[in-house]
């Protein structure tokens, strides 16, 4: 079980406070990392995403943890995440077209996503119950091994060269 994670956004609040919407949770300060916030799934799992500014990297510190060094910040990178939610895809998708955001309904063969680009760039696939549902189905444990070493490449989503 993934309790949390974290990403990084040029505006945090404002990415959090988006996140929050679309799990139908609360953005609070997340004061370890001033200028981050967290968007709290509000459910009985603690899950939730911490957001920090573009270009934070977290390095290992000591007994006290992580220490959080500020970079410059870069785009796109492969980090991505599933989200489940009680938020319909249509109101996925008016919220994304509202923040100008890139989102695609997306069919993975056994189960259907969609991209919500945050920022144009950053990753979430956002999984509305259906779609979660559907999810689950082909993530059983006794099933998801043998699975995904029967999944065939996709060669249209892999481009060599930038």
């Amino acid at each position: 079980m993934i309790h949390h994670l974290s990403i990084a956004a040029r505006d945090p609040k404002h990415v959090a406070e988006v996140l929050a919407e679309l799990m139908g949770g609360k953005a609070v300060p997340f004061p370890p990392n001033p200028g981050s916030f967290f968007a709290l799934q509000l459910d009985d799992l603690g899950s939730g995403v911490e957001v920090y500014p573009a270009g934070t990297e977290l390095r290992p510190g000591d007994d006290n943890g992580g220490t959080f060094v500020k970079k410059e910040a870069r785009g796109f990178g492969p980090t991505h995440f599933a989200l489940s939610v009680t938020t319909d895809a249509d109101t996925v998708a008016k919220i994304a077209k509202r923040e100008d955001w890139h989102c695609f309904n997306c069919n993975r063969g056994p189960f259907r996503v969609i991209e919500v680009w945050l920022e144009n760039e950053s990753m979430v696939e956002i999984l509305p119950p259906e779609y979660a549902a559907e999810y689950l189905a082909w993530t059983k444990p006794a099933e998801i091994a043998s699975r995904m070493a029967a999944a065939p490449a996709r060669p249209s989503r892999v481009s060599p060269t930038a």
